[in-house]
């Protein structure tokens, strides 16, 4: 039986040159170039060059492909975001996230050299024909930190179902015991317990604070992890001295021994190109974008006198309107182009103006305490611009100032009332829970309980729970883990 009924859905339009447009806000300087670059290359009716005035060639004949394109030339907002989301936490007012200062880390996976190095030792040892192709299999399995994290009878099942190969446990153990002996030492440990047990192995066990340090990881690793410490001295029987010897050589160990290994293409290791350079002059703020080596983009003349020549044709033969078809689409692609980098410079110079009138007096001297609270919501409003415009500015963005370079995102942060009544910035409140765990003695180091006592004798209306996700925000671990001998 087949039900048929009327229903009306709102679906906003969005261009190819908004699309273009969104895309490259996010886009930073460094990678604008080779997009620029890229264009370049791909579009002929692109030029480097002046602009020169444009020549509009709109013919009857132009009008016929426009109104056949016009469908064609038009998306819903659903094509964009299904590639392109925003994280909600950035279009809201609290626009914090426990993983904010995550984002300047892309995840990547292990460099070659790295598996390389690995297999080149691994071809050294006397293996049968099969224990090759199970080493090779582990190998594989092991991530960019040098751990193995799938479980070995995970793995008897991935190379029955997959390889036809049988294997067991017992004989994948003994393979994975040839590759834990490998360089770096404590790769394709499954643990950080067995990380470490393994690099431990490997020093000059006849030293006292060696020896103390092995048994300490083999059988007191859970009190070690949580710092308990006096449990550790108790049932040793060891001095506190002694005790600080062997930690000492667990903390010459590499918990991360991929690590080690770098990848170029990591974006860590990439320099940071600012996209906007302040300047602090008599007269006040120079504030311009970091063109860098941007050519200037025009429309190819060559290809505009083409279509000019094209459109003038009456024969309109398939061949020629083929053709015609082609030069349009090449040159409304260009324009679209250029018309989307201008407005992408626009709109990062209306936002990063937005963001130095909202915070004028920080920008004067780079003093934190000076910042203000601001959201996204208070810039958006500033600009007219959407949350979710903002957002993406402030997305990888970086300013050199005479104090530094930082990354926009830095700027922004919620707000705090003191018992005054007057508004702080979170940054501010940071900055204090920072200084005191710097300043505190590690033998009895502050809890949330004491910090929060700390932070409302200084005037601050702030609660336990509150310190203690600013501290986790900080990365800094609770009390207990800070206690040091």
């Amino acid at each position: 039986m087949l039900n048929q009924r009327l229903q009306q859905k709102l679906l906003q339009k969005l261009s190819p040159q908004q699309i273009q447009m969104i895309k490259l806000l996010e886009v930073p300087t460094l990678q604008i170039e080779e997009r620029i670059k890229k264009e370049l290359e791909e579009n002929p009716a692109l030029e480097e060059g002046q602009d020169d005035d444009e020549v509009h060639t709109e013919t009857a004949e132009e009008d016929q492909f426009d109104e056949k394109d016009k469908d064609q030339d038009e998306f819903t907002i659903e094509d964009y975001i299904e590639d392109d989301d925003i994280p909600d936490y950035r279009l809201q007012e609290k626009n914090y996230s426990k993983d904010e200062d995550k984002r300047t880390e892309i995840p990547f996976s292990v460099g070659a050299s790295f598996h390389e190095h690995l297999e080149s030792q691994l071809g050294l040892r006397d293996l049968t024909e099969k224990q090759k192709i199970l080493g090779e299999y582990i190998l594989g399995n092991i991530d960019e930190d040098g751990y193995l994290r799938r479980e070995l009878i995970n793995i008897v099942d991935d190379l029955a179902f997959l390889q036809n190969i049988e294997t067991t446990e017992s004989e994948l153990e003994e393979v994975l015991k040839i590759i834990q002996d490998l360089e770096p030492s404590g790769v394709g440990a499954r643990t950080l317990r067995e990380c470490l047990l393994l690099q431990v192995e490997k020093r000059d066990k006849s030293q006292p604070s060696v020896k103390q340090a092995y048994t300490i990881l083999d059988l007191f690793f859970d009190e070690f992890s949580k710092r308990h410490y006096d449990k550790i001295t108790g049932r040793l029987g060891i001095s506190d001295n002694e005790l600080k010897s062997a930690i000492d050589e667990v903390l010459k160990l590499n918990p991360k021994p991929g690590g080690v290994f770098s990848d170029p293409f990591n974006k860590t290791s990439q320099p940071i190109i600012p996209d906007f350079i302040l300047e602090l002059s008599e007269d006040g703020f120079d504030l311009h974008l970091n063109s860098r080596n941007l050519p200037e983009l025009r429309l190819s003349s060559a290809y505009s006198e083409m279509l000019h020549t094209y459109s003038r044709d009456r024969s309109q033969k398939k061949e020629m309107k083929e053709a015609v078809l082609f030069v349009k689409q090449k040159i409304d692609s260009a324009r679209w182009f250029i018309d989307a980098i201008k407005q992408r410079q626009n709109t990062l110079l209306l936002t990063m103006n937005a963001i130095l009138q909202y915070q004028h007096e920080y920008f004067i001297d780079g003093d934190e305490t000076k910042l203000k609270p601001m959201i996204l919501k208070d810039v958006a409003e500033m600009t007219g611009l959407d949350i979710s415009t903002v957002s993406r500015v402030a997305n990888s963005k970086f300013i050199q100032t005479h104090f530094g370079i930082f990354p926009l995102k830095f700027f922004f942060s919620e707000g705090l009332q003191t018992d005054s009544g007057e508004e702080v910035s979170t940054r501010e409140i940071k900055r204090i829970l920072q200084d005191c765990i710097e300043n505190e003695e590690k033998r009895k180091p502050l809890t949330d309980e004491r910090l929060t006592e700390i932070l409302q004798e200084k005037g601050y209306l702030i609660a336990r729970r509150t310190v203690a996700k600013y501290r986790e925000q900080l990365n800094i671990p609770v009390a207990r883990m800070r206690r040091e001998i």
